[in-house]
């Protein structure tokens, strides 16, 4: 429904996210529980892996919540004496959130948007305490992990592709997610929450001179079940969860200070269909601190 969601600060761009849908989408599918999965119902995602429920009658309502954003799903503490932003870009069109009908073109009309924020207010001594402690001028630092996408619009029909992401000075990325789609984008009879697997075979991430993984990926063959495993580990290593409540099951994962150098290798069993697309998906660590007496926010990372 969203281009682009964006979230600042005293007018200060914190985080944004651009192409929503196919972030939230991939997000889901890999950061999700199955417990985690069916509470987000109510949010319009539906936890039995068929991906996105009807609504029963012509109004309905979600209750999203912020966690779109790598800034409000990382950060816990409070915000002092800040004025809080939130930009919504609506898309052109809705051919990408909806399911379109046999006789008539779906149209979502936008008719409330409400905002919750929870309010901390503080005691006396807690507010003279907290006072003692910003009244030197001191700043106060924000941590958290930003997910941004980048895509190659569309892929030449080859079997061996080579594909320069992106280079940056400051940004290192903590983890790289990367997905196919053949010809869902703004198709209103596809499913944009579906991938493709392409016949994939092999994917390398090259960060500069470093390359990952070390082993050849087999998809086909022996590669299936090593990549599921590090499916099923990414929440431990992202969220430190202990246990392995992936929601995808192993039959649906597989149908369903220098300069930093990202590139993609990847290879196919049959040349890529045409009207596919590449995305990756690259998280990576955002650092700001902010000065809640003078309002000045400065961007360290």
């Amino acid at each position: 429904m969203f281009d682009e969601i964006r979230y600042e600060l005293d007018g200060v761009e914190i985080d944004r996210s651009r192409n929503d849908d196919i972030i939230r989408t991939i997000k889901n599918f890999v950061s999700l529980t199955i417990s985690k999965s069916i509470t987000l119902e109510s949010a319009g995602w539906d936890g039995t892996v068929h991906l996105f429920r009807t609504p029963s009658s012509e109004d309905f309502n979600f209750c999203v919540p912020l966690t779109l954003l790598g800034f409000c799903e990382d950060y816990k503490r409070i915000v002092i004496n800040a004025r809080h932003e939130l930009i919504l870009i609506h898309a052109r069109n809705d051919n990408n959130c909806v399911a379109p009908h046999e006789s008539t073109e779906p149209k979502i009309t936008l008719l409330k948007i409400q905002w919750k924020m929870p309010h901390i207010v503080l005691n006396d001594v807690n507010k003279l305490s907290l006072l003692r402690t910003l009244e030197g001028g001191r700043y106060l630092s924000m941590c958290f992990r930003s997910w941004n996408l980048y895509k190659f619009p569309l892929l030449q029909s080859t079997t061996n592709h080579s594909w320069a992401v992106k280079t940056s000075q400051l940004e290192k990325p903590r983890y790289v997610i990367f997905a196919l789609q053949t010809g869902k984008r703004n198709v209103p009879s596809q499913n944009l929450s579906q991938f493709d697997v392409c016949n994939l075979t092999n994917v390398k991430l090259f960060l500069n001179s470093d390359f990952y993984p070390y082993d050849e990926f087999r998809f086909r063959t022996q590669g299936a079940a090593i990549l599921y495993d590090m499916y099923v580990k990414f929440q431990k290593t992202y969220y430190g969860y202990n246990n392995r409540d992936a929601m995808l099951s192993i039959f649906s994962f597989l149908y369903k200070n220098a300069t930093m150098d990202i590139r993609i290798e990847f290879e196919c069993k049959e040349n890529i269909p045409l009207n596919t697309t590449a995305y990756c998906l690259i998280i990576h660590d955002r650092v700001i601190e902010y000065n809640p007496l003078t309002n000045v926010i400065r961007k360290i990372v």
